[in-house]
């Protein structure tokens, strides 16, 4: 599905509502914004019961923290 919106003059945009109803996203939902190149991937902030078991069988073996980083 292609769709296009506008950005206003108070910096908003409105979610077409294809894009909308084919996500199942709901008003008061909360999104992320991450940067991919010159553009922007818009992604749902996930709920936290559908992180549950999302790391299982995860190790700190490799894990750095901010003390090793250069």
């Amino acid at each position: 599905m292609s769709a296009t919106t506008t950005l206003s003059s108070k910096f908003q945009i409105s979610i077409p509502k294809g894009v909308r109803e084919e996500q199942a996203w709901q008003a008061g939902q909360q999104f992320v914004f991450i940067p991919k190149g010159k553009g922007m991937l818009l992604m749902p902030v996930p709920e936290l019961q559908h992180l549950a078991g999302l790391a299982k069988n995860a190790t700190s073996k490799a894990h750095r923290d901010r003390k090793d980083r250069v």
